[in-house]
């Protein structure tokens, strides 16, 4: 299912008044450049000041590496063959609740959706998110790896009454320290036999992330499917024109995807 036009149009016009209301085009194509030049295509580690410790650099992520991604999350979930149904998504590690926020819409009308992350401004920025795209959604302070976001889901789907769970995990495990990586694994595992629906994304990098072999075959030996892609994105007019000046091409982009879902097993 497409995510709704007109609430991705009150996203990026939301993100637009908010982010520019104190800052030059400009100014945010510096931050852009200088937040790409340190991250590139991975995800800033939440827990420390990183992408998130100026103005400038908030509004690039907010108004770059936001869209391109709700982009790319809703390509993904397309290839991959992903149902229309109505869910609880969890998003975990939600960052600004973009790849979340494109689950929840790809999946229709009557889902909901809960973000965890560690850091404030991510939460306020997923909370708004979520209200400016009309999603029955919550953003909470919490932690990726100590499993109490497995009771959340719960919680929630028994209250709206969804009939399963997605949990997605989006540039999220390769911050993480193995030892805090190894349960998280298990974790998802458990969840998906339990009748969940689990997404993980990653770069294509195998410096960044030298676990994923193991993840791949752990996935594929419960059922699931590990891919690699490369595709091109739409992204809108100001994430474009964003990517350009800091010279970036903000319509190529890559990813790799672990996927498991009991009712796809053979």
């Amino acid at each position: 299912m497409s995510p709704d036009a007109m609430g991705l149009d009150a996203w990026i016009a939301d993100l637009e008044a908010r982010h520019l209301r104190d800052l030059t085009t400009a100014e945010v194509a510096r931050a852009l450049r200088a937040l790409s030049s340190t991250y590139v295509e991975r995800r800033a580690r939440l827990g420390g000041r990183g992408a998130f410790d100026s103005a400038g650099k908030r509004a690039a992520y907010a108004l770059y590496y936001a869209p391109r991604r709700f982009a790319a999350t809703t390509h993904l979930l397309t290839q991959l063959g992903v149902a229309s149904e109505r869910l609880q998504v969890t998003d975990l590690g939600c960052g600004t609740g973009a790849a979340g926020a494109a689950w929840a819409s790809y999946a229709g009308r009557g889902s909901t959706l809960v973000g965890v992350d560690s850091h404030p401004w991510a939460i306020d920025e997923a909370r708004a998110t979520y209200r400016a795209m009309g999603l029955d959604g919550q953003a909470r302070r919490g932690s990726v790896t100590d499993g109490t976001w497995r009771r959340l889901g719960k919680r929630r789907s028994a209250d709206r009454g969804a009939p399963a769970t997605g949990v997605l995990l989006s540039y999220v495990a390769n911050e993480l320290t193995d030892d805090a990586r190894r349960p998280l694994l298990d974790q998802l595992l458990a969840a998906a036999a339990a009748g969940a629906r689990v997404l993980v994304v990653e770069p294509i990098s195998r410096k960044t992330s030298p676990w994923w072999p193991a993840w791949a075959r752990a996935f594929a030996a419960a059922g699931g499917r590990h891919d690699e892609w490369r595709f091109r994105l739409s992204p809108p007019a100001r994430t474009v024109a964003l990517g350009r000046a800091a010279g970036l091409d903000p319509h190529d982009a890559t990813a790799r995807t672990l996927w498991l879902a009991a009712d796809d097993r053979s």
